[in-house]
């Protein structure tokens, strides 16, 4: 690995939260700017490996930004306590995103985003619990997180436990049955410290999701299965913060957050664009993005 491959990973600031007694502003305003360094980082680390999904990454950075800086219960030195919250990042494709805001939170050395999909990095291009502290399940196989989030939400409420399970699915992904039977068995038994998190972007690889396998209308499928749903802009960390922080949403119904967001976000020739969704920035295109991120107040 090159001087250069090293320096241009360790830029990223590590970001510690923002205690109790911060205001409403300050919270939405400290999770704003990680996400905006969590987005350099992470065309940074793109770019730099020439592999990625970086249209993925950048739609899901908010919500990942709002959950590790504000609303799991968890902390670098209690990635294996039995009491803390759980996250799933089911949509293991976007392992980029996820490595790069877990670097931004004190769990992974930020130096060590330069190995991603390297030989040997544990940093592969699907996370790995065995790999990564702080990864709660092996994903990349669509539709399978959901499942496993259900087992940590049922084994949570057997416990008698607090502890609360977030999981992240894309809006594509959930064409898969399995993610069904699992929104089935959830509501049978009433895991309302379940959350589930649509990354509504409404692009997957080569299409639309309505050209694709229509899914609408989500949120009424959803409350048929028995979810508590709500809706919100994805890029919102004020609405996410909201939203994500107040579960159960309804006692006794899990939680069902559709989060409308942009594939690209916020880059210009990016946001919307289904090229994006497994495309590496060229030369020219990663200054212009890295110009955008580095523009924003």
């Amino acid at each position: 690995m090159t001087d250069l491959a090293v320096h241009e990973h360790v830029g990223l600031p590590v970001f510690e939260r923002l205690g109790p007694h911060a205001s409403r502003a300050e919270q939405v305003a400290h999770l704003a700017e990680a996400a905006r360094q969590i987005r350099i980082q992470d065309l940074k680390l793109v770019h730099h490996a020439r592999a990625g999904h970086i249209g993925g990454d950048f739609s899901a950075i908010d919500i990942l930004t709002t959950l590790y800086g504000a609303v799991l219960d968890i902390s670098p030195d209690r990635v294996a306590d039995p009491e803390r919250d759980r996250f799933i990042l089911s949509k293991g494709h976007v392992a980029g995103a996820l490595y790069t805001t877990l670097a931004a939170f004190g769990f992974l050395p930020v130096a060590e985003l330069a190995t991603f999909l390297q030989p040997l990095s544990a940093l592969n291009g699907h996370p790995n619990r065995t790999k990564v502290a702080g990864v709660e399940a092996n994903t990349g196989p669509l539709g399978h997180g959901l499942p496993v989030a259900v087992g940590h939400a049922l084994s949570a409420k057997l416990d008698a436990s607090p502890r609360r399970t977030y999981v992240l699915v894309g809006d594509g992904e959930l064409q898969e049955g399995s993610n069904w039977e699992a929104m089935m068995a959830a509501s049978q038994h009433r895991l309302d410290r379940l959350t589930v998190i649509v990354d509504r972007n409404r692009l997957q690889q080569g299409a639309t999701v309505k050209e694709t396998n229509d899914l609408d209308p989500l949120h009424d499928k959803a409350t048929a299965f028995g979810f508590a749903v709500a809706e919100v802009d994805g890029h919102d960390h004020g609405a996410l913060l909201d939203v994500l922080a107040q579960v159960p949403v309804q006692p006794g119904r899990p939680t069902f957050v559709i989060a409308h967001t942009h594939k690209g976000h916020p880059i210009s020739f990016m946001s919307d664009n289904v090229a994006w969704h497994h495309k590496v920035p060229g030369e020219a295109e990663y200054h212009q993005a890295l110009t955008e991120l580095e523009d924003k107040p």
